[in-house]
This record gives C-alpha cells, structure tokens and sequence, in this order.
C-alpha cells in the first residue's frame, strides 16, 4: 500500500495545469460515446465473438457497464471528483474495446478507432497516476477544508 500512496503523492505533485483541459475534455468525450453506446448496439454485437454472442445475460451485463461506466466515468472526470475511480472504471471497457472491437482487421482502414482508443487508454493511465489536478471539486473541497480549519 506504501506504494500505491507514493505514486499517488507523486502524481499530485506533479500535475501541470493544462493536463486538467485535457481530463475535461476526456470525461466530455466518454460522456459523448456513453450517450452513443446504445445507437451502436448492433454493431457491436455483430462485432462480438461467437461464443460471447450468443449469451444474452452476458451482453446486457456488459452494455449496462460500459454504459454506467462511460456516463459516471466521464461525469466525475469532468468534476475532477474521485478521477483515478474513475479511470479504474474505464480502463476495462477500453481494454475490451481495443482487443474485441477495434483490432478485428480494421487497422489500415482509413479513420481507424483503434488509434483513438488507444489514446484514451493512455489517457487514462496518465490520470490514474495523476490524479484530479487543481481545476477540480476535490481540489476545491481541500482548499475550503483548509481555509476553515486554518
């Protein structure tokens, strides 16, 4: 755990203001593509394989996940409140999507998606190390605590 505390303070420190534009602008985007998930159902299921297809439960547990998670993951990366939760919610969808969805064949296609999640993984990493930033609700909570007590 000393380990986990350590690279936390680390990213604390070490966070420069303009990463916090950049993790506004990635929660707004999960957001988007949460709002978008359930227009691409079909796609996606034809996408899955086959013996992943064919379990319904499975399929409705995992779209209420990546829905849940696109959503709420994106809303508190846009507040700055719980980020590196939030990433933690992420990461798996996006795993998924690059290894089930988005490597099936369609690399050399022009406008390819799997360059974009990719990027979103990375992204997301940096922030589960980084943390929130100053441009945040958390940050904010903390100064008030401070101010009032101090």
């Amino acid at each position: 755990m000393d380990l986990l505390h350590r690279i936390g303070f680390w990213g604390d420190r070490h966070h420069p203001k303009w990463m916090d534009i950049v993790r506004i602008v990635l929660g707004v985007f999960l957001c988007i593509k949460g709002i978008q998930f359930p227009q691409q159902m079909s796609l996606l299921l034809s996408k899955l394989p086959n013996d992943l297809s064919g379990n319904s439960f499975l399929i409705v547990l995992l779209s209420h996940y990546v829905l849940f998670g696109h959503l709420m993951g994106g809303i508190l990366m846009i507040a700055g409140a719980f980020t590196r939760f939030a990433c933690l919610i992420q990461i798996p969808i996006l795993l998924g999507a690059i290894i089930f969805i988005n490597a099936s064949g369609d690399l050399w296609k022009p406008y390819s998606e799997l360059y974009l999640s990719v990027l979103v993984l990375a992204l997301l990493l940096y922030f589960l190390v980084a943390g929130n930033g100053s441009l945040s609700v958390a940050s904010y909570l903390v100064e008030d605590k401070k101010k009032k007590t101090g």
